[in-house]
């Protein structure tokens, strides 16, 4: 599995002001959109993330977003390894992501760029 680079996550109350300082920190245009009513912005190596409580506690336990070139390859990799999968792979908007529980219990979330 190549691992191209990771994401924050941040969960955040307010949306908008924290894309403004984001936007200003990386240089960065927030590149945005929703997905099970959570709005999120990726702002560089940032994903802000805000939307319903229930929503984001779910999301607050993924610890980072991992880019790989191809989830299928780091699903069998994960797995192999000792890793949990949780959820997915299954497509999203820009790719497929699935979510992948580590032996010493932290969460990740795992990404490809495919369409």
């Amino acid at each position: 599995m190549v691992i191209l680079g990771t994401t924050l996550r941040i969960c955040v109350d307010d949306l908008e002001p924290a894309v403004r300082f984001y936007e200003r920190l990386t240089g960065a245009p927030a590149q945005r959109f929703e997905r099970g009513g959570v709005s999120a912005a990726a702002v560089g190596c940032f994903l802000l993330t805000s939307g319903p409580e229930a929503e984001l506690e779910v999301l607050r336990k993924v610890a980072a977003t991992i880019s790989v070139q191809d989830v299928e390859v780091a699903f069998t990799a994960l797995t192999e390894a000792g890793a949990k999968i949780v959820a997915g792979p299954v497509p999203t908007p820009v790719g497929r992501n699935l979510i992948a529980v580590h032996p010493d219990g932290s969460v990740f979330e795992y990404v490809d760029r495919r369409v």
